[in-house]
């Protein structure tokens, strides 16, 4: 994909997370908090609250600056829940670690509305959307209510189809296309503080993902800072033959790169070996 240069804007970039000001021209780093019993990496660790605390003040000690919690496995073939299940499942957990941590940054993956406002009403800070808000029609009018910033990924439009492998002509496009006109309704409804990520996992080819890697400077065209989330992915893992835990290091060479063309907040599980990495690029 041909951009010229001059269409890429540079911007600083920073979002309001209940009135508090996140900085993100230094990368920052959310670390992965599952409260699911079948996540393919670490499912069952952590799905009762007391687990879930200690897990979070390790992520914080390790250097995260966001703890996003997931309730819902977004793996292939996972159990589908409802908000209210995803709602039990969430409990006090979003409460407990802003009374431990009031400093600690959280965001809720969920495409739910009535869990964006349960974890409003607990103190969450940033909405992680995998849908765009295609699976729940209130979602979108309900984060512009909460004025939180939110996270805008990449995906197939429907949850029974999100990791179907769909032939792009060229995957940076499709996702600039995509984003434009999201951004569009976005603003439209009030959404300004917005996140973009490209969706690494859902519906792409490990040809794609690659390529997107090479052209994340081209991505958004750098009006809005990009999250970019690989870690423990498979277009990493399965190509070498090997499983989820065992491509630190090179799980690490591409989060260089990434950084390096400018991504602001990398989505991960293994929280003190990206720190040393965005040490290292200083």
């Amino acid at each position: 994909m041909n951009i010229p240069a001059s269409s890429i804007q540079h911007t600083n970039f920073s979002i309001n997370c209940n009135g508090r000001l996140v900085d993100l021209n230094t990368p920052k780093i959310m670390g992965i908090l599952n409260l699911t019993p079948d996540s393919f990496s670490d499912g069952g660790k952590f799905n009762n609250e007391k687990s879930a605390l200690l897990h979070a003040e390790k992520l914080l000690k390790d250097g995260a600056d966001f703890i996003d919690i997931g309730a819902q496995s977004t793996r292939p073939n996972a159990e589908y829940l409802s908000a209210e299940e995803e709602i039990r499942r969430i409990g006090n957990v979003i409460s407990l670690i802003k009374k431990e941590f009031p400093e600690a940054l959280i965001s809720i993956d969920t495409f739910y509305a009535d869990v964006v406002k349960f974890g409003y009403n607990e103190g969450m800070d940033v909405v992680n959307d995998i849908s765009g808000g295609y699976f729940d029609e209130n979602l979108l009018p309900t984060v512009a209510e909460t004025k939180l910033p939110y996270i805008l990924m990449h995906s197939n439009t429907s949850y029974s189809t999100m990791h179907e492998k769909i032939h792009y002509e060229d995957i940076t496009m499709s996702v600039n296309y995509y984003f434009s006109e999201k951004i569009n309704q976005l603003q439209k409804l009030g959404i300004h503080d917005i996140i973009l990520d490209p969706g690494f996992g859902f519906g792409k080819t490990v040809e794609d993902q690659y390529k997107m890697i090479e052209e994340v400077e081209h991505l958004g065209f750098g009006r809005f800072p990009l999250l970019i989330g690989i870690s423990r992915k498979s277009f990493i893992y399965k190509p070498l033959n090997k499983k989820p835990l065992e491509i630190g290091e090179e799980t690490q060479i591409l989060h260089r790169k990434v950084l390096e063309k400018g991504a602001k907040i990398l989505r991960v599980h293994d929280i003190a070996e990206t720190k040393k990495t965005i040490e290292e690029m200083k």
